[in-house]
């Protein structure tokens, strides 16, 4: 037995439950590492076979080939699943915490106006298309006593929205995160993200209640206050923290600082009403500028995350898909007019943005792969729709294949495209320092 803050008798982990968990985790790791290798060994990044481990284990195969197994193994109990989910988001939110670490902040400050552009044609172009489509969006497909407005806003920010957890993985498994390709997709991306977040509780707001501009306001102050605290405190507090555990002389101490820092910005956004990611993110970007000279003794956290803690959080995303309800014509119909419109919208934005940027063909094209894939971030989404009732199972399954297509679809093109984008010798030096950064420690 354990004991509570009021000091209440609280019972432990039953027996089955433990049992259970630990079968999912290694089964989920296990398949995770084999599909992983084989996406690899047919020249695609390991992120799509792990993807596809929760849709082989979840409602799409596993429960229509051996349901009664599936029912036992993958219980339909909230509490067995958030045990698993809360691994999956502590692997999400060291993820986007490395990722940040990998920023060139001094290549952002140069490339803004590229960044700016490139994002505002990936917001403007499918938030507009995914409005029209919500409004044209055949009826029995809506809830009942959904506003059509409400909807078609939903829609809209489904389709603007980019998944850094995925452009990540997908740039740290092809080796193109040192790219400045790499660099632009991630920037671009979270701004694209951060107005997909603000969209999101302001249509939250609307299918709940009456918006009021102060929430808005609210939302967008919090915004800025974060920028502002990473600015000004954030650099020294960061540096700091990372100086004081480094005292020993030892690793482990500035692993747990850079986990702490991690976790309690994300925290921190959380309770702001913004998605925790963000508050990874800003705290990474913290952490690979502040403190660089710490990055190579954060090596052994990165090999974990990305070899044990990231697979088993897109191997757990698969278990929210149930693509047997695309067998029905009408929401199959359905589903490929919008995931038409989902990537139609998304490159066209970003291709226009880019080459008014001044980007080549190749790198508008790269840019464009990389920013259509929406990923886990779509599933989130997704799952607000879901929650607040303003998605239906059906149409909540067809922004789920947004999430699946776009994702599995941009390292193929990414491959091909930034096949005919010459290396520079800036990113050779960033290359370079990205090995010396992994293979220590």
């Amino acid at each position: 037995m354990l004991l509570s803050s009021s000091s209440a008798p609280v019972a432990a982990i039953a027996s089955h439950t433990l049992l259970l968990f630990l079968l999912q985790l290694g089964l989920l790791l296990l398949l995770a590492m084999a599909l992983g290798r084989l996406a690899v060994r047919l020249g695609m990044p390991a992120l799509v076979g792990e993807l596809l481990v929760g849709v082989i284990l979840g409602p799409s195969l596993l429960a229509w080939a051996a349901p009664d197994f599936q029912r036992w193994l993958f219980p339909a109990q909230a509490g067995q699943f958030h045990l698993l989910d809360a691994v999956g988001q502590l692997g999400v939110l060291l993820l986007v915490g490395l990722t940040g670490m990998h920023m060139d902040m001094g290549l952002v400050r140069r490339r803004a106006g590229a960044a700016a552009g490139i994002s505002l044609g990936g917001l403007i172009v499918p938030l507009g298309l995914g409005i029209a489509t919500g409004f044209l969006f055949p009826g029995t497909l809506v809830p009942d006593g959904v506003d059509v407005t409400v909807f078609a806003l939903f829609m809209g920010v489904a389709m603007c929205v980019s998944a850094i957890p995925v452009i990540a993985k997908t740039l740290l498994d092809m080796k193109l995160l040192h790219r400045n390709i790499g660099q632009l997709t991630l920037t671009a991306g979270m701004i694209d993200d951060a107005f997909g977040w603000l969209m999101l509780s302001v249509v939250s707001a609307m299918a709940v209640s009456a918006i009021s501009t102060g929430t808005v306001l609210f939302s967008v102050a919090c915004l800025l206050a974060i920028v502002l605290f990473a600015l000004t405190l954030g650099r020294p507090v960061v540096r700091g923290a990372l100086r004081v555990a480094d005292r020993s002389g030892d690793s482990a101490p500035v692993i747990a600082v850079a986990v702490v820092l991690v976790l309690l910005s994300s925290a921190g956004t959380h309770a702001l009403g913004l998605e925790a990611v963000f508050g990874a993110f800003v705290v990474g970007i913290l952490i690979g500028t502040a403190g660089r000279e710490y990055l190579p003794k954060l090596a052994p956290l990165r090999t974990v995350v990305l070899s044990v803690l990231a697979p088993i959080f897109f191997a757990t995303a698969g278990f929210r898909m149930d693509l047997t309800s695309l067998l029905q014509p009408e929401v199959l119909l359905a589903g490929l007019a919008v995931l038409a419109v989902a990537i139609i919208g998304k490159f066209v934005g970003v291709y226009v943005g880019a080459r008014l940027s001044r980007l080549s063909n190749w790198e508008a094209l790269a840019l464009g792969a990389g920013l259509n894939a929406r990923g886990v971030i779509e599933v989130v989404v997704a799952m607000v729709g879901l929650r607040l009732g303003i998605l239906s199972v059906e149409s909540y399954t067809i922004v789920l294949l947004v999430a699946v297509v776009t994702s599995l679809m941009a390292p193929p093109i990414l491959r091909v495209a930034m096949a005919r984008v010459e290396t520079t010798a800036e990113e050779r030096l960033r290359e370079a320092e990205h090995r010396a950064w992994s293979s220590s420690g």
